[in-house]
């Protein structure tokens, strides 16, 4: 009973990890989702052939010539992003497009190999189809 007392105020003492805002995706897969509060919600893999419903958003990461992503929104409004190459243990913030609306597809490259990208923080762009 003691023992267990203890291990109670032990994990209530342990900080917890916090979860990084946005989505992970591997080097291979494939993700639709939701865009709610800037965030992607509702992720589910998919196909890499599919393509995005009304209001969703599709990504596809591959490893081609350092790294690649495809990424398309079927959305009326354009959205900018973070995204941040993962790899040796850690994570670095790289350039993005704007997402464009429509349905229209937007490629990205980074020479980096990466293990995966995390993208979030999506908010509306001002214009549609610029890079930063």
């Amino acid at each position: 009973m003691f023992r267990a007392a203890l291990m109670a105020i032990a994990l209530l003492a342990t900080p917890v990890a916090a979860q990084s805002p946005g989505l992970t995706v591997k080097t291979g897969e494939s993700w639709m989702f939701t865009i709610s509060r800037g965030q992607p919600v509702r992720a589910r893999k998919v196909k890499p052939t599919v393509k995005p419903l009304p209001g969703q958003v599709v990504v596809t990461l591959r490893a081609m010539l350092g790294t690649s992503l495809s990424i398309s929104s079927n959305s009326r409004q354009a959205y900018t992003y973070k995204a941040e190459l993962i790899g040796a243990g850690k994570s670095v913030p790289v350039r993005s497009c704007t997402l464009p609306a429509g349905g229209r597809v937007s490629f990205e490259h980074w020479p980096e190999k990466a293990d995966a990208v995390r993208i979030s923080d999506f908010k509306v762009a001002r214009k549609d189809g610029s890079c930063p």
